[in-house]
């Protein structure tokens, strides 16, 4: 027969083992728990908020952040981050309009876009990675660059039309299915399995973990840090013909504020500033939340103040939670 001792310890380790299985659910799906309670809470407070309009208009409204979020992963897992990726974005929709406007322009316009978004990444990570130089010092100067190229070919006022391509991808939908939603799907579908599933993405981690184990172990750093800066910077140039498309004007400012929005909904859905920990999968919930809290302020009829103290307040909430599961 067991003795009191005996029950007290078989309790106690049955406790342990309770916590600890929460705390494993915490930590592998809060960030979802988290989203489900957001649109939960929003419904209440609003139940137009999930009607099939708002619905439809907030998918459209994750597409260009969410495409932008998946660059931004690859570099945060390599120990950096890109603050020009909203320049990239609005450098691309000036380069969309500097051409007749006409579909059959559209490939050039791609290409073009894709070229300027993977140089500015191959820049960001030559700097970072051969010169020593921070990230956030790199990153913040690539942006003004760019910027400062804009304002001059553009005089400070961009003109002229986005190709219909791009504003039907960005603001189009098919059977109430948002067509640059399916873009983001397509590039989170690639991204995540060439992260979690090839070779390459084995280094990305290696490397954000410890870069000097990764050398020891015959892996180039800097060609894999110079690779996810390119990634990202491709990434932010096709989100800015997404969004451009979706807005369907566009300035010199197309994007303002996805760079610390992306960096924000990375580090929400569990991507690691220290590096070599996250996935695709939980930095696009990251995003999802960010995109799902500033429409649900906007159907209660906040105040622009509130929607920002609201808003960060509840990203606050979000980051402190993660922290203490994942301590």
């Amino acid at each position: 027969m067991m003795n009191v001792a005996d029950v007290n310890e078989s309790a106690a380790m049955a406790r342990t083992a309770s916590n600890i299985s929460v705390l494993a659910i915490a930590k592998s799906y809060g960030i979802f728990i988290f989203l489900v309670l957001a649109i939960v809470a929003a419904t209440i407070a609003s139940p137009a908020f999930i009607s099939g309009a708002n619905v439809s208009n907030m998918l459209m409204q994750l597409a260009p952040l969410g495409i932008v979020v998946i660059g931004q992963t690859f570099v945060i897992l390599v120990r950096g981050l890109d603050l020009s990726v909203a320049s990239v974005m609005a450098t691309a929709a000036v380069i969309a309009t500097s051409f007749s406007g006409l579909d059959g322009d559209a490939p050039l316009v791609i290409l073009c876009c894709i070229l300027m978004g993977a140089a500015t990444g191959m820049a960001n990570g030559l700097l970072v990675t051969k010169r020593n130089v921070s990230p956030f010092l790199a990153t913040l100067a690539t942006m003004i660059v760019l910027q400062g190229l804009r304002f001059a070919w553009t005089q400070g006022a961009p003109s002229g039309n986005v190709p219909p391509v791009f504003r039907a991808l960005g603001a189009g939908t098919f059977w109430g299915v948002p067509y640059n939603l399916v873009v983001m799907v397509a590039a989170a579908a690639v991204f995540a399995l060439l992260l979690h599933r090839a070779a390459f993405g084995r280094r990305v981690y290696i490397t954000g973990g410890n870069p000097i184990t990764a050398r020891l172990v015959g892996i180039s750093a800097d060609r894999i840090i110079i690779l996810c800066y390119v990634i990202c910077g491709v990434l932010a140039a096709i989100a800015g013909l997404v969004l451009s498309g979706f807005v369907g004007v566009v300035d010199n400012f197309v994007g303002r504020g996805f760079e610390l929005d992306s960096i924000v909904a990375a580090v929400m859905g569990g991507v690691a500033l220290s590096g070599g920990r996250g996935s695709v999968i939980g930095a696009l919930a990251g995003a999802a939340i960010l995109v799902v809290l500033s429409n649900a302020v906007v159907m209660v009829g906040m105040p622009v103040q509130l929607q920002i103290i609201v808003k960060g307040i509840v990203i606050i909430v979000a980051a402190s939670l993660y922290v203490r599961t994942v301590r």
